[in-house]
């Protein structure tokens, strides 16, 4: 089974770090950016399966990432998380077609389930 390439996106250095590890450890190849600039860089230059960014973040937060990659990499699956989400952050969100929303603190066995399925389901 090829492993499934994810980009986890957050501007807290550690929770990157951690969440990346993780994911790692799951059997993933993840990657991390601790910011949306740093995350297109990285879009632009690799392949990943699915993309994991906090809404909230200086500059380029993940809705704006989320309409990037609709444009640029629409086969990418978006998810989006958030520490304290609007209603109308989950609605735009999902009109630019993210597969989940999810609310921090992350549980790292939520989230693998999410990938997994939002990549199978896109197959």
């Amino acid at each position: 089974m090829n492993r499934l390439r994810v980009l986890f996106v957050d501007d807290e250095e550690e929770l990157v770090s951690a969440v990346v590890e993780r994911l790692d450890l799951r059997g993933f190849h993840a990657e991390g950016a601790t910011s949306g600039s740093k995350a297109l860089e990285l879009i632009a230059s690799r392949t990943f399966d699915a993309v994991v960014a906090d809404v909230k973040m200086p500059g380029l937060g993940g809705l704006e990432l989320a309409r990037d990659l609709r444009v640029r990499r629409p086969e990418v699956k978006m998810i989006l998380l958030s520490g304290h989400g609007s209603s109308e952050d989950v609605e735009e969100g999902l009109r630019l077609g993210v597969v989940e929303y999810l609310q921090k603190p992350i549980d790292i066995e939520v989230l693998v389930e999410v990938l997994e399925r939002a990549v199978a389901e896109g197959a």
